[in-house]
């Protein structure tokens, strides 16, 4: 089967090729090109490397392989972006995704693992098992930090916002009643923080 772009980011274009995806790292014409196949490099092993990781906690791509260079083949995910299907789940459905969102994303977190970029784009709902696959770890890292795991849910609560405007407080309190993270307590007074600081902001 011929390759396929199926999308096409800021930071890499995805490249479907049978059952398999290609991330491909985007060249940046404005950074040295040194420097830029250095980033690119760096970025694509620590992404490959927390998607290894992470895929023995929660439901991610699989690595197949990655390259030295700016390219990771994984798994394909035959499903449904979250972001375009979640406002159309009946409610079982939608309370099993956010079940299945927040104790994914508390799995992460005692595992001090930050996914970065949560939000229901970067999340997909596979045909076949009918499960929530996270996507996307190009912005991940390793953190202890209360701080960060506040942030991380802040994503999410922000993403449901702007995405699912007319139910978003319902679906995030579905995912909170789920995130059984060991830290939650601590993580949720930290979030409130969070975001009175954006608050604060805003207003300014």
């Amino acid at each position: 089967m011929k390759p396929q772009i199926i999308a096409r980011g800021a930071e890499a274009i995805l490249i479907k090729e049978g059952e398999f995806l290609i991330k491909d790292r985007i060249k940046k014409s404005y950074r040295i090109e040194e420097l830029d196949k250095k980033l690119r490099k760096s970025r694509t092993k620590s992404e490959a490397k927390i998607l290894n990781k992470v895929s023995e906690l929660i439901k991610v791509p699989r690595v197949i392989e990655t390259d030295d260079k700016e390219k990771i083949k994984m798994q394909f995910i035959k499903g449904k972006k979250l972001s375009e299907h979640l406002n159309s789940l009946n409610s079982n459905q939608t309370t099993e995704v956010c079940k299945q969102i927040g104790q994914q994303i508390a799995r992460l977190h005692d595992n001090n693992i930050i996914h970065g970029d949560l939000t229901t784009s970067n999340m997909i709902l596979s045909e076949k098992e009918n499960k929530v696959f996270f996507i996307d770890f190009g912005l991940g890292f390793h953190s202890k930090r209360i701080e960060d795991k506040a942030v991380d849910l802040h994503l999410i609560k922000q993403a449901l916002e702007a995405k699912h405007f007319q139910n978003w407080e319902k679906l995030f309190n579905s995912i909170l009643k789920a995130y059984n993270s060991q830290d939650k307590i601590k993580i949720l007074e930290q979030l409130k923080k969070v975001e009175a600081r954006g608050r604060y902001k805003h207003q300014g």
